[in-house]
Order: structure tokens, then C-alpha cells, then sequence
């Protein structure tokens, strides 16, 4: 039997993208923003009803970059979660701020916004919200804050591409979102991200950033970095693209038949469905009780791990209990999120998945509840 992956990337027919890169071959021009790059930019300015998109290599480097160009006051505070993948903390310190950590709210498992004024003070730039499994954050509240004590805000939105809260795309909240589009992602471009954003400054500091600074042969008037993304790459986004409704499509089917199989089990919590949100079924996490259920996240996972299907503690360790971090930050000042953290599965999730796979999956992690 065929090992199930947590995730798989969705690919083009080969025939598509071959097509899409041919012309390469007669121009030459692979990289540096060539006709790729700047197809790509104009199809998801479109897409996400943004102003800006700039394209980069990866989102992390998309994270730093925004950081940077808001010219927030280095040694700033910026408040977040720690209830995210690596990057989003990662970015903030390489960027020279200091994380100040707010703990998550317990049902959609995003910054818990009755806690942040608290954590709010003289050395506070700015909020970078993360959005979850492609769940959003409380982005009214969020805006509310943030205009109250005159603070950027910068969403970590690598979940939640296509997402749309009250027909908005979820690209057009704060000043700046940041999405992923590795190969895991709902949408991938194989390797790379983008930041969307609103002030029209922002455009020239962001190519400066990811393009050395240089603004033509003989000048270079920034010190910036190299993050751009290549015409293969943005040749995988444009096909891609074209498939992205019918890719969100199918995940909703598989994660309805997860719904159907696991819902009412005690012991076992899943997402709600967002009101006003129109998801991208990005992820299907599990939150496991063991006392009630009678097996714990860890024994599930390792269960379907003998049966061949791959499942992911995600996200475990929550960021601030990192060994890289131990002895700065303490993850008991989260308890919410380390609670989660320590419970929560995502179980396979693709466009391609079968339904009888599913099936399978949901089988062997009920056979392991109390009888």
C-alpha cells in the first residue's frame, strides 16, 4: 500500500508547463523579473483585488523584506504569536525587532486579540498576526488596535491564500500581508511568496531590497539583498493559478468527508467553520483529549505512522519554546497556545487525496477511541 503523505503538491499538466517556459528558450532571460515575473504580479494583483504585489523567491525572505521597508524603529517591539511556523519569528528578530509573544485564541487558534493592548507599550511598532490552517484572524479588532496606538500591522498570511472574509481577500487587511507559495501550499509557484500592500512608496524599497539596490548599470543606492523570484518559478505560479478554483474545490470535498467521519466524536476538536470567511481548506487540524478520547495526539500519530500515512504535529514546538530561544522566551506565558501545541494534529490533506484514503485514515484514528 502507497504511503499517504501529509501533503502533495499540485502540479500542471507537464504538457501546460512546458508550453508556459518554451519561449524561455528562445529569449534567454530566466531571472531578474523577466516576462514570467511580471505576468505573474499583474494575474495576482487581479486575483487578490490588491494594489501591490511584489514576488519573491520565498516568503520568508518576503517577511524580512516588508520589515524592513516599513522603516519601523529598529529595536522596536512587535507583537505575535508563537502558535506559527518558524519564519514568522525567525523574520522578526533577523529584522532587528524583539517578538513580544500574545497568547492565541482557543477556537480558531489566532492571536487573541482581548490580550494584546496589554502587552502594548512605548516600544511597541508594530502587530504581526498570523493567520492558521487558513482560519483569520480578528482583523476588525486588529485594525481597531493598531489605529488606536498608531501601530503598522504586517499579517503572516502563508495560510490563507484565496481566503476572503465579507468578500474581501484577506491580501487587502493591515498595511502588508506576506503569503507562502511553497510547494506545500494551496498555491505554489514550487518555491516562493509575495508581500501585498497599499502605500504606493513601498514599491521602489521592496526592489531595492530584494534586487541589491540597484537601480540601473552604473548605480546601486541601496544596500539590499537578493530575493527574486525566477521566471521557472513564476511559469509554475501562472499555471497554477489558472487551476486554483478547482484545486480549492477539491479539498473541500476531502475535508467534508473528514468532517463527516470525525465530527461528534468525544475527545476530538475540530476547526468551526468561520462565519462571513470563505476558506481555502488549507489544513485539517485535530485538537486530541485524551482523557476523553482515550488516546493521545502523539499515539494517534504514531498509529497512522505504522499504517503508512504520514501526519504532522503542526505546530509543534510552538515558536517561543525553540531551543535556539531557550532561556529568552518562556511558552508557559502562552499556556493556550502550548496546550494546543502539544495536542494538535493535521491529518493529510491534498487536492488528489482519495476519499477512500480518508476513509482509511478516519478508520485508524477511531479504532483507538474508548469503547
Amino acid at each position: 500500500m502507497d504511503q499517504i503523505l501529509v501533503t502533495r503538491s499540485s502540479m500542471p499538466d507537464i504538457e501546460e508547463y512546458t508550453n508556459e517556459i518554451k519561449d524561455l528558450w528562445d529569449s534567454h532571460w530566466i531571472t531578474n523579473m523577466g516576462v514570467k515575473h511580471k505576468q505573474l504580479q499583474k494575474e495576482l494583483e487581479t486575483r487578490l483585488n490588491v494594489e501591490h504585489v511584489a514576488l519573491y523567491c520565498n516568503g520568508h525572505l518576503a517577511l524580512e523584506n516588508i520589515l524592513e521597508a516599513l522603516q519601523l524603529k529598529k529595536g522596536g517591539e512587535i507583537i505575535t504569536s508563537p502558535f506559527t511556523f518558524a519564519s514568522t519569528t525567525h523574520a522578526i528578530i533577523r529584522s532587528g525587532f524583539e517578538p513580544v509573544f500574545c497568547d492565541i485564541d482557543p477556537v480558531t487558534y489566532t492571536i487573541d486579540t482581548d490580550k494584546i493592548e496589554a502587552l502594548i507599550t512605548d516600544k511597541t511598532v508594530a502587530i504581526l498576526p498570523v493567520h492558521v490552517y487558513g482560519n483569520i484572524c480578528n482583523v476588525e479588532k486588529i485594525d481597531e488596535i493598531a489605529k488606536k496606538h498608531n501601530l503598522k500591522v504586517i499579517y503572516d498570511a502563508a495560510h490563507a491564500f484565496a481566503v476572503s472574509y465579507k468578500g474581501t481577500n484577506v491580501a487587502n487587511f493591515g498595511d502588508a500581508s506576506m503569503f507562502s507559495f511553497h510547494a506545500t501550499k494551496v498555491f505554489n509557484t514550487i518555491e516562493g511568496g509575495a508581500v501585498c500592500y497599499h502605500e504606493d512608496s513601498l514599491e521602489q524599497r521592496l526592489k531595492d531590497l530584494k534586487n541589491f539596490g540597484i537601480h540601473g548599470p552604473e548605480e546601486v543606492a541601496y544596500v539590499g539583498g537578493n530575493a527574486k523570484m525566477n521566471e521557472f518559478c513564476a511559469a509554475m505560479g501562472i499555471c497554477n493559478l489558472r487551476h486554483l478554483d478547482e484545486e480549492i474545490n477539491k479539498r473541500s470535498k476531502v475535508v467534508a468527508r473528514y468532517r463527516e467521519l470525525l465530527s461528534g466524536t468525544d475527545g476530538l476538536k475540530l476547526c468551526p467553520v468561520q462565519e462571513n470567511v470563505t476558506t481555502n481548506y488549507a489544513y485539517f487540524p485535530v485538537v486530541f483529549d485524551k482523557a476523553v478520547f482515550g488516546a493521545d495526539r502523539d499515539e494517534v500519530f504514531q498509529k497512522l505512522e505504522e499504517n503508512g500515512i504520514c501526519a504532522r504535529k503542526y505546530f509543534y514546538p510552538i515558536t517561543n519554546a525553540f531551543d535556539c530561544y531557550k532561556g529568552r522566551f518562556d511558552p508557559n506565558d502562552t499556556p493556550v497556545a502550548l496546550d494546543i501545541s502539544l495536542r494538535v494534529l493535521t491529518l493529510p490533506l491534498y487536492a488528489d487525496l482519495a476519499l477512500e484514503d480518508v476513509d482509511r485514515i478516519c478508520e485508524i484514528i477511531l479504532s483507538l477511541a474508548k469503547k
